[in-house]
């Protein structure tokens, strides 16, 4: 079991998950950051530090956000990896605790 990254980090992009991660199994993307599964060793240490409360134990992840863990498969093997902590985009705190955010996911990849 890994932890997945659900949609309340879309268009936010803390990196308080990636500082404590200790194998580096994030991966970045325009606006939003994903867990790979085969690289999570399910240590829990990013869940308690996101500050939107987007990360899930995958077997807790929320019925409504369930897409969430194929999506975090599919970017994390197209998307670069994340081993330091970033600021935040521009409109984090805007976005922080609004719902709905799906359509607003952008596929590219970060930097």
């Amino acid at each position: 079991m890994a932890y997945v990254v659900a949609e309340p980090c879309i268009k936010c992009k803390y990196t308080d998950c990636v500082e404590v991660c200790p194998v580096n199994c994030f991966y970045e993307g325009a606006n939003f950051l994903v867990i790979h599964p085969d690289e999570c060793i399910d240590c829990g240490a990013c869940e308690p530090v996101c500050p939107t409360k987007a990360i899930f134990p995958e077997s807790e992840l929320p019925s409504e956000w369930s897409e969430y863990k194929k999506l975090n498969t599919d970017f994390a093997s197209k998307w670069p990896n994340i081993a330091e902590k970033k600021a935040a985009l521009p409109e984090a705190e805007e976005y922080k605790d609004k719902k709905g955010k799906r359509a607003e996911l952008n596929p590219a990849g970060g930097k």
